[in-house]
C-alpha cells in the first residue's frame, strides 16, 4: 500500500476518532441545562465530560495537523475555503472552554453565563462540522444544511445515550427521554444526508451508509429497552460508519480538481510522517484508553460550589 493510501486513512481514522469522543461531549453540553433541573445536577452532567473533554479535543489538532504535514494541498483548499465556518467552529471550541473551566470558579450569578458558552460552544461545532463536510463532498448549500442538522442531532443523541451511560437517578431518566426525543430528529435527516455522500460512490460506501442507518436504529432500540452499553455502542458504531462513508466518497479527489496523488507531500517527508506516527500513536492510545478506564464509573453526585 502506498503512503499516500496509508495517510488518507490514517487521517480518516483520527477524524473518526474526533467525531466519536467530541460528539459525546457537544450533546452533553447542549443537554446539560435541560437535563439538570438544580446546580447539583447540572454539575452532575458537566461531570461525565469532565475528566475526557479537553484530552477528546487532541483528536482535532492530531488530525488537522496530519492533514497539514501529509496533505498540504488538501489542507489549504479545504481551509480556506471553509475559513470562516473552521473560525466560528474554533469560537465555540473556545467558549465551551472557558465555560467549562470558569463555573466551578465564578459566583453563581456569573454560572449561568459559563453554562450558556458551554452549550453554545458546543451546539455551533456539532452543526458546522457537518455543514463543512457536506458542502466539501457535494457543494450545496442546502447540503451543507442537512449535514448540519444531521450532525447537531445525532451528537444530541450519542451524548443523551452517554449520560444515560454514566450517571443515576433522575438526571439518567432525563437523558433516556432526551435520546428518545433527539432519536426522532436524527432518524429524519439520517437517510438524506447518507444517501448524499453515497450518491455516485462506491458500493463500499453506499454499504457503509445501510450499516450506519442500522446501528442508528438499533441505538434507538436499546436506548428504548434501557441497555445503555450497548446503546452508546450503537451511536458510536453510527458515527464511525458514517464518518467512514465520508471518506470513501473523498476518496481519492478530497477536493474537486485535486487527488490526493496530487495533494500529498513528498515520499520522504511521508516516509518521516510514517515513523512519528508508528511510536506516537499507539503511546496516545494507550493513554487515553487508561484515561477512560480510571473515570469509568458513574458519577452520582456534583457538589454545589458557593
Amino acid at each position: 500500500m502506498e503512503l499516500t493510501t496509508v495517510w488518507f486513512v490514517v487521517i480518516a481514522f483520527l477524524w473518526t476518532g474526533y467525531f466519536v469522543l467530541e460528539g459525546f461531549d457537544f450533546g452533553v453540553g447542549m443537554l446539560a441545562p435541560v437535563l439538570g433541573r438544580d446546580e447539583e445536577e447540572h454539575g452532575q452532567v458537566l461531570e461525565t465530560i469532565g475528566p475526557v473533554w479537553d484530552g477528546n479535543e487532541v483528536w482535532l489538532i492530531t488530525a488537522v495537523g496530519s492533514m497539514f504535514a501529509a496533505f498540504p494541498a488538501w489542507y489549504a483548499g479545504m481551509f480556506s475555503e471553509f475559513y470562516l465556518p473552521v473560525v466560528l467552529v474554533l469560537v465555540g471550541l473556545i467558549i465551551r472552554g472557558v465555560g467549562l473551566e470558569w463555573r466551578s470558579k465564578v459566583s453563581p450569578a456569573r454560572r449561568a453565563w459559563c453554562d450558556l458558552g458551554v452549550m453554545a460552544g458546543s451546539g455551533l461545532p456539532a452543526f458546522l462540522w457537518g455543514a463543512i463536510f457536506a458542502d466539501l463532498l457535494l457543494g450545496s448549500g442546502l447540503a451543507a444544511l442537512l449535514g448540519g442538522l444531521f450532525s447537531f442531532s445525532l451528537c444530541l443523541l450519542h451524548g443523551a445515550v452517554f449520560v444515560t451511560l454514566k450517571t443515576e437517578g433522575p438526571v439518567r431518566r432525563r437523558a433516556r427521554t432526551a435520546a428518545l426525543a433527539a432519536s426522532v430528529a436524527v432518524v429524519a435527516t439520517a437517510a438524506p444526508a447518507l444517501a448524499g455522500v453515497a450518491q455516485g460512490a462506491a458500493t463500499p460506501v453506499w454499504a457503509c451508509g445501510l450499516a450506519a442507518m442500522a446501528a442508528l436504529a438499533a441505538g434507538v432500540a436499546l436506548v428504548w429497552r434501557r441497555r445503555d452499553g450497548w446503546a452508546f455502542t450503537a451511536t458510536a458504531s453510527a458515527i464511525v460508519l458514517t464518518t467512514a462513508a465520508l471518506f470513501g466518497a473523498l476518496w481519492p479527489e478530497p477536493m474537486p480538481g485535486l487527488t490526493v496523488a496530487q495533494a500529498a507531500s513528498g515520499p520522504y517527508t511521508l516516509g518521516v510522517l510514517t515513523w512519528i506516527g508508528a511510536l506516537a500513536l499507539p503511546f496516545v492510545l494507550a493513554y487515553q484508553g487508561w484515561t477512560y478506564w480510571v473515570f469509568r464509573k458513574r458519577v452520582t453526585r456534583e457538589p454545589v460550589h458557593a
